[in-house]
């Protein structure tokens, strides 16, 4: 993460991320296929518990933000293997939108304790910039899926999709366990 804060903000939101996984979107019928898709669901699912675990041990605020964003990405994905395109679709688009806005604040945090990036150095800032921390709580309430905000009727859709199919238990304690990873990595920049 040597890129700028503002750069990062823009690439998360606008170009690489959101455009690779529209593309993805676009062009899934050229390879469906129903053994691909299983592989790709274990391997989203493997990566969304190593960027949960490793955005909870990570104390570089940059490197959180990232983590969660590949934690999105493969979830992302997993919807996606699972057939709800446009569930998918709007999850991209709450997705590129609100974490954008974390990492535009991310940038202010940065700029007001002399470029350090370290979370356990950002202490007693509720003092100097009351609105950014109220912004920062309504995008992580709002990523979160907090009941009538925008990643809520997503993520509801996406659960009451578990609940309908025919899954495998396992599977379905791991989906709920890699949210409760997602509260808790956010909430601890909070």
């Amino acid at each position: 993460m040597a890129a700028p804060t503002p750069v990062s903000s823009l690439v998360h939101s606008s170009t690489l991320v959101t455009a690779g996984i529209y593309l993805i979107i676009r062009f899934n019928e050229l390879f469906i296929n129903f053994y691909f898709f299983n592989y790709l669901i274990i391997i989203s699912c493997l990566t969304i518990f190593i960027s949960g675990l490793n955005a909870i041990f990570e104390f570089d605020l940059k490197k959180i933000i990232a983590f969660s964003t590949l934690r999105q990405i493969s979830f992302i994905f997993m919807i996606l293997c699972l057939g709800k395109i446009e569930i998918c679709f709007f999850y991209l688009l709450i997705h590129a939108l609100f974490k954008s806005i974390i990492f535009l604040r991310a940038g202010i945090l940065i700029l007001n304790i002399n470029n350090n990036q370290d979370i356990r150095k950002m202490g007693g800032l509720i003092n100097y910039l009351p609105f950014c921390r109220l912004i920062f709580i309504f995008t992580i309430i709002s990523l979160c899926g907090f009941p009538f905000f925008c990643s809520f009727y997503s993520k509801d859709l996406i659960f009451e999709y578990f609940l309908i199919i025919n899954i495998n238990l396992i599977f379905f304690f791991f989906f709920f366990f890699f949210f409760f990873l997602y509260f808790l990595y956010f909430f601890l920049l909070v």
